[in-house]
């Protein structure tokens, strides 16, 4: 109970200062209010249009996992789904989507949580190594880096083993064929393709200078901040590891803030559309169960 305070209040004081600290610069920074008021109702669209794929691929991600945990469930579920763990993700510190994901699937599917638990890191295994790949793509670094990656893929198959043997998962609870690790893969690999040019809008629309290498080192640095996402929508956090890496990505302060405005605005819009599908959804079982 005292952790969970702890972590409350941690979260709550990171969000007051990461608010803090975006007022004061934008406040010293006239110029970004300026810029950001001539951004074309078109760079909306297809930010709008990229963060719809992207919704779609995060629900092809849930059903690849599930697919490794042999259970299927339809389309609409799924989206449905997603659509409440999107939205939670964001207003919950940490990683308050797959938690609900985990709840509600162990209630309607009888999915054991230690199996979910189990898939969902393969997941984050995935999508960590592929972003840090991203992120330290421009450095001198991949001798190490890439020994590191091997030396981390070794150790997971090693603790995966351990795990399953410790909680005692049989074989033919889990599919980990070919096959459904490669459907993983190129899940996650979309995900992170469309986020690349979500970025690629937004800091386009505020510097069309920014060269593509340049957005995807900042892709890799921006999606390894979900690891540590101690605020909601991890505000704050997101923008501090983009800012403390830019000897990576050479990209400026001004340039993250306004893009990071852009974003964050769109992303409003966009969970304002999924809480009124999943009102509308709702409010449709409740009409044809009477």
């Amino acid at each position: 109970m005292k952790k969970n305070r702890l972590y409350l209040v941690l979260s709550v004081g990171l969000l007051i200062l990461a608010i803090a600290v975006f007022g004061y610069y934008i406040n010293t920074h006239g110029f970004l209010l300026t810029r950001l008021k001539t951004i074309s109702p078109w760079i909306v669209f297809w930010l709008l249009l990229l963060y719809s794929f992207w919704f779609l691929v995060l629900s092809l991600i849930i059903k690849s996992s599930l697919r490794i945990c042999n259970i299927k469930i339809p389309n609409k579920e799924n989206i449905l789904l997603n659509s409440y763990s999107t939205i939670v993700n964001f207003f919950v510190p940490g990683q308050g989507g797959p938690a609900v994901r985990g709840a509600y699937l162990y209630k309607k599917h009888k999915l054991r949580i230690r199996l979910y638990v189990f898939v969902t890191l393969i997941y984050y295994l995935i999508y960590g190594l592929i972003n840090s790949l991203i992120a330290f793509s421009d450095t001198s670094l991949w001798w190490v880096l890439i020994p590191l990656v091997i030396g981390v893929v070794v150790i997971s198959i090693y603790g995966g083993r351990k795990y399953i043997s410790r909680f005692k998962i049989k074989s033919e609870e889990l599919d980990i064929s070919l096959k459904n690790i490669l459907f993983l893969i190129l899940a996650t690999l979309l995900q992170v393709v469309i986020v690349i040019a979500i970025n690629l809008v937004e800091l386009h629309s505020v510097n069309s200078n920014i060269s593509l290498r340049q957005i995807l080192i900042y892709t890799g640095v921006e999606n390894l901040a979900v690891f540590v996402a101690l605020t909601p929508g991890a505000i704050g956090i997101r923008e501090g590891f983009l800012i403390f890496s830019r000897k990576l990505h050479h990209i400026s302060v001004a340039n993250i803030i306004s893009a990071s405005i852009i974003d964050r605005a769109i992303f409003i819009i966009v969970l304002a559309l999924l809480l009124g599908y999943v009102i509308v959804s709702h409010a449709k079982s409740k009409l044809s169960s009477k």
